[in-house]
């Protein structure tokens, strides 16, 4: 069986690029049909019932923000994926508080388009098997539980070298997405929090009056010193040095 798909963008480019980045039939996907705003989207969808809808947020007559409050009531069993050349938090939590699979960024890379088009037929179809798919929906965990993987990662091995793109490519999830989804939960995004646990650490190691600001700089993450030391002082105001004296024994 093979499954509908929409694009909804007022840029046709966009659309074509979209269209020839698709793995389809892989997905067991027809060729997407298109529409140029969140209006003749919604048209559409009624006629065609897709079930895969990628879609821009800034569109004349009907934007995203409308669409996805109208669309995702009227087809809750149709997948989204917000495809925008906004990195903007609002409209991110727009489309997460709709159910929106993934927030991809224009321009759009193949393997991030790709990799949201799979968690979206994952998530509608568990029980179906998708060619040359390396991993089956069970080891795939929803968004939600893939950040609280991510925090717990930082927290227990912030001296690592932990980047969000690992975490996109094994769960499936675009980095902007996660960001935006760790910031919705805990405040920051995903390499803020980072900072802050590397900088927390340090500020405590730095008490230690024994240990020497290179060896800290190792301990929370930092191979080359200098740079540990410029990322103190953009976090705290002052070099390790300063804050070690500032800082009574």
């Amino acid at each position: 069986m093979t499954y509908k798909t929409l694009i909804i963008d007022d840029e046709k480019p966009v659309r074509i690029a979209i269209s020839k980045l698709g793995r389809w039939a892989k997905y067991h996907l027809e060729r997407p049909a298109q529409a140029e705003n969140g209006k003749e989207g919604l048209k559409a969808m009624r006629e065609l019932k897709p079930a895969l809808v990628f879609l821009d947020m800034q569109m004349p007559v009907m934007n995203g923000k409308e669409f996805l409050e109208k669309a995702s009531k009227e087809f809750p069993d149709c997948a989204f994926i917000v495809i925008s050349g906004y990195d903007d938090f609002e409209y991110a939590r727009t489309a997460i508080r709709h159910g929106a699979i993934d927030y991809l960024l224009k321009p759009v890379a193949e393997d991030d388009l790709n990799n949201a088009i799979e968690r979206a037929m994952k998530s509608l179809h568990p029980d179906e098997s998708f060619e040359d798919s390396s991993e089956s929906p069970k080891d795939n965990p929803p968004a939600e539980d893939v950040i609280v993987l991510i925090k717990e990662q930082i927290d227990k091995n912030y001296s690592e070298n932990i980047k969000v793109s690992d975490f996109s490519e094994k769960y499936f999830f675009s980095g902007e997405y996660l960001s935006r989804l760790f910031k919705l939960r805990y405040g920051s995004n995903i390499y803020e929090y980072l900072l802050m646990i590397r900088m927390e650490r340090a500020k405590e190691l730095l008490r230690e009056r024994d240990l020497k600001i290179q060896d800290i700089s190792l301990r929370v993450g930092y191979s080359d010193t200098n740079y540990f030391s410029k990322a103190f002082r953009n976090y705290t105001g002052l070099t390790p040095s300063e804050f070690r004296r500032n800082t009574d024994p």
